[in-house]
């Protein structure tokens, strides 16, 4: 139970950071204002902000490696 707890979390995590991606390449985001709960709406903005956080993360550390390099 722990064990598919944790996966889906992590699934979660790994989802909201790939439409973090999407988000900061293409300019393209989901429409929360077409969700008509504002609580759902929050949770879901929060969600992404996740999403924004790993990805940045991911970047940093990417960056800080001797096995990835920026290309121009």
């Amino acid at each position: 139970m722990l064990g598919t707890l944790v996966h889906l979390g992590f699934d979660a995590l790994l989802i909201s950071a790939f439409l973090a991606g999407i988000r900061r390449t293409t300019s393209l985001t989901p429409a929360l204002a077409q969700v008509p709960n504002k609580d759902v709406r929050h949770l879901l903005r929060s969600y992404l902000e996740i999403g924004e956080y790993i990805f940045d993360f991911a970047v940093v550390m990417f960056g800080r490696s001797s096995s990835f390099e920026r290309k121009p």
